[in-house]
């Protein structure tokens, strides 16, 4: 499926949290960071985690709410949160059905062998729902805070 871009709706979903029911709809009327992540507990994707939840209490006063989302269950996100102090949100899309709606379950390789999985993206996403914003491929060093900066510009 092709990923959303800027200036379109956001796909609506309700995934498991780590802690509750997380939804596009629950966060209306607020700015969501929405980061797609391949595996809890790897080293990109805790430093990402990591980088997210440190600047969690700067997005909050730019009234942003930061999700980060990937197909590991529930269960796994609480023990990725507790060993590392996580405070972001972490939704479980073990169904697949938020990654394929946004586009980042794509076709990726390593070391010569194709295989399917996430793509490292976050959208950023407007009061109303619509896309403000999509990062592709994101660099962990330093993004965190460049999404941070176009949050606080966003109304």
């Amino acid at each position: 499926m092709t990923a959303p871009k800027a200036g379109d709706t956001a796909p609506a979903f309700t995934i498991a949290g780590d802690n509750g029911a997380i939804s596009l709809a629950a966060h209306k009327g607020r700015k969501l960071v929405l980061y797609f992540y391949p595996k809890d507990d790897t080293p990109g994707c805790t430093t990402e985690g990591k980088d997210f939840s440190a600047l969690l209490a700067d997005f909050a006063a730019a009234d942003t709410d930061v999700v980060g989302v990937s197909r590991d269950t529930a269960r796994a996100h609480e023990r990725f949160r507790a060993k590392h102090g996580l405070t972001v949100g972490l939704g479980a899309d073990d169904a697949g059905t938020v990654t394929d709606a946004y586009g980042v379950w794509v076709e990726k390789s390593m070391y010569g062998k194709t295989y399917m999985g996430i793509e490292r993206a976050t959208f950023l996403i407007d009061r109303e729902g619509v896309i403000a914003q999509v990062w592709h491929k994101v660099k962990v060093p330093g993004h965190a805070a460049a999404v941070l900066a176009a949050a606080r510009m966003l109304a």
